[in-house]
């Protein structure tokens, strides 16, 4: 470590699917968030830790912004202005590859309301643009504000300008030592990490109706006696009988693919073979209901 250390706090905001969670573990350089094609997939405000020469960067990792149609949805929205408010760099985040519209203004605009971070513009996915769309973006991305104190082009996927990204974080980053171990990539908890996982894994291939009214639980993940395997027992909630049985498939062949997709993402997770046992419940219209909201973590 150099003699002046940084570290702090910085969030990316942007439109639901502008890659967010795939940028923050792209710069943690590990999969502490879920990604999917599916809007609002982000449902906690996930901390992932970089490390770097000069300090530490905090990634928290955040829901998209939307207009919410549930309560589920106005208490993610509530998550994100509580961290906005809380971090000390907004990195706003825009597509390479789709023009700037009237969404991505209104997020821009409101960042005026958190005087206390600084703000920087990222163009994100330039792996999926030509040379003139970032151009173009550049120049859209940087009239949208007149303070910005970064305007970078990058992609998570091919790794493009990452660095760029975290050196000029650190740099915006008050002095001070080390928030967490240098081992440490997440605060997250196995359970809510295996938890996200099986998630992910059910999200995938789901009607466009169907993400937001899944959510998972984790009962019990314990070692197995006298073996290697590790036992974990979870719950796929859903709000309604017809959806359970979209999850469940014919003959329980889909929920067997979510168990198999779920079941390569712990494993790593856990360090050996696991037995995953998964049980499909539902709990009616649980997005807009106080009780089961809280039951769930929300």
């Amino acid at each position: 470590m150099t003699d002046t250390t940084r570290s702090g706090f910085v969030t990316f905001v942007g439109r639901p699917n502008v890659g967010k969670s795939t940028l923050t573990n792209a710069l943690v350089g590990e999969k502490v968030a879920i990604t999917s094609e599916k809007p609002q997939t982000t449902r906690r405000a996930i901390r992932g830790i970089v490390n770097r020469p000069g300090g530490q960067l905090v990634v928290v990792d955040t829901p998209g912004i939307h207009r919410p149609r549930t309560l589920l949805g106005q208490r993610l929205n509530d998550l994100v202005e509580q961290v906005l408010g809380d971090v000390d760099v907004i990195a706003f985040c825009a597509p390479a590859n789709e023009k700037v519209g009237p969404g991505d203004r209104r997020i821009a605009e409101s960042l005026s309301g958190y005087p206390r971070a600084k703000k920087v513009a990222l163009v994100t996915k330039t792996d999926a643009a030509n040379r003139e769309q970032i151009t173009e973006r550049l120049i859209e991305v940087d009239a949208l504000r007149e303070d910005w104190d970064a305007v970078i082009p990058l992609s998570a996927v091919t790794r493009d300008q990452l660095d760029v990204l975290s050196d000029e974080l650190l740099a915006l980053m008050p002095t001070g030592p080390a928030l967490y171990p240098d081992d440490v990539v997440t605060d997250e908890t196995l359970e809510d990490r295996i938890a996200e996982i099986i998630r992910e894994a059910a999200l995938e291939g789901v009607r466009d109706e169907l993400p937001h009214s899944i959510a998972v639980t984790v009962d019990d993940v314990a070692p197995r006696e006298d073996s290697d395997l590790t036992d974990v027992y979870a719950n796929i909630v859903v709000e309604r009988d017809s959806q359970k049985a979209i999850i469940i498939g014919r003959k329980g062949s889909r929920l067997a693919d979510v168990g198999a997709r779920a079941r390569k993402g712990i494993e790593p997770l856990v360090g050996g073979r696991v037995y995953l046992s998964l049980h499909v419940r539902v709990a009616k219209e649980w997005q807009r209901d106080p009780k089961q909201l809280g039951r769930l973590g929300f």
